[in-house]
């Protein structure tokens, strides 16, 4: 994977991954969710147009974060559990600019790769909860608030509505097609507290504030595209 050296903090070199192979990632994003299902979103405008910045998105469907790359008006990194690296998805994922991570370990050349995108003044997308679950932001991991302070940069909540709510009747793995899904883009924010302290006591604040940010703007989004009904469990469970 092509990669461009870039000055991250104290002035040590680090490495981003190819901003024009995730713009590769997003242009067949744009194809396949706009083909297949009838995006609506709202608020792409409040995404920064230029600088580091942290797309925090919910997850209920495997289809969220294709959908965001695809919607998102800028290229963007995804941190994506290495189970999905499997097979030929493996150099595909690679080479449109997304990052592998182990989720059971303190994976040191994923956070470097997230924070070379950042360093480099590209979008990072992360899925706060961890894994894929009620979609609810009720569970946070202290991973997107380590790199929003460490980098500074700010977190644009995300919302992804109506990717769970009923399966395909041509494959359980999909929402129906040509259905709406909404993806609501809220106002970005800053999650420290503007000490500068890294400290696990500091993350630990900056994730609850995190949260509460998020979920506020769930709701928000839940009114604004008029879906009253939880953020959605996963389509068959």
């Amino acid at each position: 994977m092509r990669r461009h050296p870039c000055r991250g903090e104290a002035g040590r070199q680090v490495t981003a991954p190819s901003a024009r192979r995730a713009e590769v990632g997003r242009r067949i994003g744009v194809g396949l969710m706009y083909g297949l299902w009838k995006p609506r979103v709202l608020g792409a405008w409040k995404v920064p147009a230029t600088g580091p910045a942290i797309l925090a998105v919910n997850h209920s469907h495997n289809i969220d974060g294709p959908m965001v790359m695809g919607v998102a008006p800028r290229p963007t990194h995804f941190l994506i559990k290495k189970e999905a690296f499997i097979g030929p998805l493996d150099p595909f994922l690679l080479g449109i600019g997304q990052l592998k991570v182990d989720r059971e370990i303190a994976d040191r050349a994923a956070i470097t790769d997230a924070l070379g995108v950042l360093a480099a003044g590209g979008v990072l997308g992360i899925f706060p909860e961890g894994t894929r679950g009620e979609g609810d932001f009720a569970s946070l991991r202290a991973g997107l608030a380590y790199f929003a302070v460490r980098s500074g940069a700010p977190i644009v909540p995300v919302a992804v509505l109506g990717s769970s709510e009923r399966n395909s009747r041509l494959t359980k793995a999909l929402p129906p097609l040509r259905s709406r899904v909404d993806v609501v883009f809220g106002d970005p924010f800053e999650a420290g507290d503007g000490s500068g302290r890294r400290t696990r006591q500091a993350l630990d604040e900056a994730t609850g504030r995190i949260q509460k940010q998020l979920s506020a703007h769930l709701g928000e989004a839940m009114r604004l595209t008029g879906r009253r009904e939880n953020a959605g469990r996963p389509a068959g469970r």
